[in-house]
């Protein structure tokens, strides 16, 4: 039933909402989310602009980079295939064809975790949310894998020194 379910709203996502200009502003946002990439950028901008909170910008990229090392483990672990919808196409390209647990969403709720102590909580987690949500847009991972990597990330976030 959880797999019905999870395909039936995967399916969903590729359907609705699409259109030239958003699928590439959605792919354009999801590639940001690479390696982390845009949670290190705002640490970085961080590490310069508020000397105070310092700390805090270190541990978010230490937490990002632990993120990344641990779901990409949990991957070779879980060995989760990507999604295949024969008749709409992955409209981004992935680095490996796991998919559980969602490394963008696992990066990004754990910056958004460990950033929130400097920044705004609610723009951080409005961030990672839509770049989880652009994973399955885009049709390289399934709901629960981008559930399961905010889980995890939010989790990683707490407990990273």
């Amino acid at each position: 039933m959880l797999r019905a379910a999870d395909l039936a709203l995967l399916r969903l996502l590729r359907t609705r909402g699409h259109g030239l200009t958003a699928e590439r502003v959605v792919g354009l946002y999801s590639r940001a989310g690479e390696h982390g990439a845009l949670w290190h950028a705002l640490a970085l901008l961080g590490l310069l602009g508020d000397p105070r909170s310092r700390a805090t910008y270190l541990r978010s990229i230490r937490c990002v980079l632990a993120a990344y090392a641990v779901n990409t483990g949990l991957k070779h672990v879980f060995r989760r295939a990507r999604p295949v919808l024969e008749e709409l196409p992955w409209l981004a390209p992935t680095i490996s064809g796991h998919s559980y647990p969602s490394a963008h969403a696992t990066m990004s709720f754990a910056a958004a975790r460990v950033l929130s102590d400097a920044l705004p909580a609610a723009p951080l987690y409005g961030a990672a949310t839509a770049m989880a949500a652009s994973r399955p847009y885009l049709g390289v991972h399934y709901p629960t894998d981008v559930m399961a990597g905010a889980a995890l990330g939010e989790a990683i976030g707490r407990v990273t020194p």
